[in-house]
């Protein structure tokens, strides 16, 4: 596996949590982990930005994708409202978690709980090409759900 050189600096509302790791040596995502100040109840249906209190630098050419975890959005109906939220290379403010509840009780959240996993992957540069009549294909225009259910 490929190791990717990224910077980080934890911010001093996040200087004694841990720093980013993934749960096991095949792990894609590694933790997000909460930086409150204080336990954020989230009532159903309430979303929060929830901050991590890091910052990273992606290297040019690669992006952070910040995941659901899927402990949460099964037991709690806890989840990413924007999933995958993307990280570009060229941001440097603090990582931010949108979570929305999506469950029937009150959630709450405390200091140092993982909310998400960020996957870095990286970015293809396109060079887009206008063209008046684009090449067929075997599903041609079918659009969502078109192809079809056994």
């Amino acid at each position: 596996m490929r190791r990717v050189p990224v910077s980080f600096c934890r911010l001093s509302h996040g200087r004694d949590l841990p720093p980013p790791k993934t749960a096991t040596a095949g792990s894609a995502g590694y933790d997000l982990r909460a930086a409150l100040d204080a336990p954020l109840a989230l009532a159903p249906g309430a979303r929060a930005r929830v901050p991590t209190g890091l910052q990273i630098a992606l290297p040019t050419g690669w992006e952070g994708q910040v995941r659901p975890r899927s402990g949460l959005a099964h037991e709690h109906g806890v989840t990413v409202l924007n999933a995958p939220g993307t990280i570009d290379a060229d941001y440097r403010g603090e990582i931010q978690v949108l979570l929305i509840n999506h469950g029937q009780r009150t959630f709450v959240l405390t200091r140092g709980e993982r909310v998400a996993q960020l996957v870095i992957a990286p970015v293809a540069a396109v060079a887009w090409r206008e063209q008046s009549v684009l090449a067929a294909s075997e599903r041609g225009a079918g659009g969502f759900g078109s192809t079809g259910r056994a």
